[in-house]
């Protein structure tokens, strides 16, 4: 249970981070390695440094996802901060293999309750992580063959 909800404060973490950096046009991981990033009550852990580095060395082809899955909505369009969260989930669903899925969909829908740019925020997370669930159960791997999967 520990490591349930320090993993929840790596995230918690890891959003405000990559958030930052979007913000100030700068990537996080630079922002910490300056010591700029000030928005953080505790320092991060190892697991948040590899959720930030790892969305930021995956970014393209994570965002290349969600265009494939999302339905009239550009991943320039979404608010940030959906936007960011989606980009950690989606990481943590596609390349860490000990978090189950329907724990990455939840911690997401969990952080859009409370920092989503939107009302609608966590059932736009939800919905967007659910239709990436159901092309990984479907053996879909990136955004080829996306409309096969919403068939």
């Amino acid at each position: 249970m520990a490591r349930q909800h320090e993993r929840t404060a790596s995230r918690k973490g890891a959003v405000q981070v990559l958030y930052t950096g979007i913000i100030r046009n700068k990537p996080a991981s630079e922002l910490l390695a300056e010591g700029e990033i000030l928005c953080l009550d505790d320092p991060l852990s190892e697991y948040a440094v590899m959720l930030i580095e790892g969305v930021e060395a995956h970014k393209d082809e994570i965002d290349e996802h969600l265009e494939s899955i999302s339905e009239n909505w550009s991943v320039g369009r979404m608010p940030i901060m959906d936007r960011t969260i989606l980009r950690l989930a989606m990481f943590e669903m596609l390349y860490v293999d000990d978090v189950p899925t329907s724990v990455s969909i939840n911690e997401a829908v969990e952080l859009a309750k409370e920092f989503g740019g939107e009302d609608d925020s966590p059932r736009f997370v939800n919905g967007m992580l659910g239709r990436v669930a159901r092309q990984m159960e479907a053996g879909v791997q990136g955004p080829t063959g996306a409309e096969d999967a919403r068939a």
